[in-house]
């Protein structure tokens, strides 16, 4: 059978672009590529790099604080939401540029248009065009959304956020995760009031236990005002905002309410079930370790498949996919020991096990520590910095490492690559620090303050 292609991709994201451009570019495959909103997907439109960008400019208040004390006669102004997102627009649209530029360079035939599967080899576009293909990838990523209650329509999600038009003065936030975090922190920042319901326990479910109760410390004490075991009971519009029922008996108003409770595959309307596709309860396209779905012809790869949806993961899976479909190399994506970072203030930075996960596995070794770094004590900030290393007891292995800094980002990818090559505690103490950082606390711990 002649095809029109040999590989569609659906979705110009990280992991789709990635795949595209290297079957086009390396394996001299005939590619076709279909995005319906903004080559980029969530991580440059509306995700990592437009929240990275509004991270950076919420730390500005602070710096100008910390100049005053380090000596500089500064005086700090207003936060101008206009003229930043005018330059952030700008960058966007840059980056955008560059993916298509790439893609282009590369050969591959771009549609601007929403495109669903019409069999395991066509692809129908929106304007009812079909399009064959020896392969099928689906890159759609995922989409936050906003569950059903009284006035759920009124809430926004994370992707309305970089479309204000003015910042709002009192925001609530809904949620727990990282996203609800890093947005609460970034908003704090530039002078928003924000209030924080969380319906569990803790923030950052999932993450180690002792670095969520740094976090959500940190965050109180910067302005944010976390409220946990709490979860909007209805939204009513009233004359100045919206006026919110909390399930805890409390209610306040506000100027916007953005719910940031998880995120769901894109594959609604796709016709991958009619297809043959099967999909999870959650509505991800279920694959094996080649990233290939029930039906042979068609893969998956990104958050669409809710493996882990990290931006870098989705990139090495779109890669993986062509090396083993294209290049007859069979590549497997490595999910394991994957490094990530939260931007809240301060960052929090971690690869490998939380203490709660490694104590399941065998006898561990807890190394610990707190500290008021030189920077912010020297400006008379009340900040603290925690580093950590879990050691598996027996093979003397760092199972994880978990760091809450600023710049615990910069410090865990690092970090992660000895990790990764299976450095021991005993290898960290052989290393040499560099003093004066922070990062030094990670190599003079001797003395462990748990064992189990």
């Amino acid at each position: 059978m002649s095809f029109d292609y040999d590989l569609f991709v659906i979705g110009g994201g990280s992991g789709g672009v990635r795949a595209a451009r290297l079957a086009a570019s390396e394996a001299g495959a005939r590619v076709g590529l279909a995005e319906e909103y903004r080559m980029g997907g969530t991580c440059v439109i509306r995700g990592c790099v437009p929240k990275k960008l509004m991270v950076y400019a919420s730390g500005f208040a602070h710096a100008v604080e910390d100049a005053r004390a380090y000596g500089w006669q500064v005086h700090g102004g207003e936060f101008d939401w206009s003229l930043f997102k005018a330059r952030l627009d700008d960058e966007l649209t840059r980056l955008e540029g560059v993916y298509r530029g790439n893609l282009e360079r590369a050969g591959v035939e771009i549609f601007d248009s929403r495109a669903v599967l019409a069999d395991p080899h066509t692809v129908r576009l929106a304007d009812g065009t079909e399009k064959t293909a020896r392969h099928i990838l689906i890159a759609t990523g995922g989409r936050p959304f906003v569950p059903e209650f009284p006035g759920s329509e009124l809430a926004i999600t994370s992707n309305d956020v970089f479309l204000f038009e003015s910042l709002p003065k009192r925001i609530l936030i809904v949620g727990g995760g990282y996203i609800a975090c890093e947005f609460a922190c970034i908003l704090n920042g530039l002078g928003v009031e924000v209030t924080q319901f969380y319906r569990g326990a803790q923030i950052l479910r999932g993450f180690d236990d002792e670095a969520r109760g740094h976090i959500a410390g940190a965050m109180c004490a910067q302005g944010v005002d976390l409220r946990v075991g709490c979860n909007v009971q209805r939204i009513d519009r009233v004359e100045d905002g919206l006026w919110v029922k909390a399930t805890d008996g409390g209610d306040a108003v506000f100027d916007a309410v953005l719910f940031a409770t998880g995120r769901r595959p894109n594959t609604d309307g796709m016709g991958l079930e009619e297809a043959g596709i099967a999909l999870g309860a959650n509505g991800a396209v279920a694959v094996d370790e080649w990233s290939q779905s029930s039906v042979p012809s068609v893969y998956a790869v990104g958050d669409v498949t809710d493996r882990i949806a990290l931006t870098p993961v989705a990139i090495r899976e779109g890669a993986a996919f062509v090396e083993t479909v294209f290049k007859g190399n069979p590549t497997r994506a490595d999910h394991d020991l994957v490094p990530g970072a939260v931007f809240t203030r301060p960052e929090y930075g971690s690869v490998g096990l939380t203490e709660e996960e490694a104590r399941g596995r065998g006898p561990i070794e807890v190394y610990s520590t707190a500290f008021r770094p030189m920077q912010s004590g020297f400006a008379g900030r009340p900040d603290r910095v925690m580093m950590k290393l879990i050691v598996a007891a027996e093979s003397r292995k760092v199972l994880g490492c978990h760091i809450v800094a600023d710049q615990a980002g910069e410090m865990i990818q690092l970090a992660a690559v000895a990790i990764k090559m299976g450095a021991t505690k005993e290898d960290f103490d052989r290393t040499v620090a560099v003093h004066p950082t922070m990062a030094e606390e990670l190599v003079t711990m001797k003395v462990p303050v748990r064992t189990g």
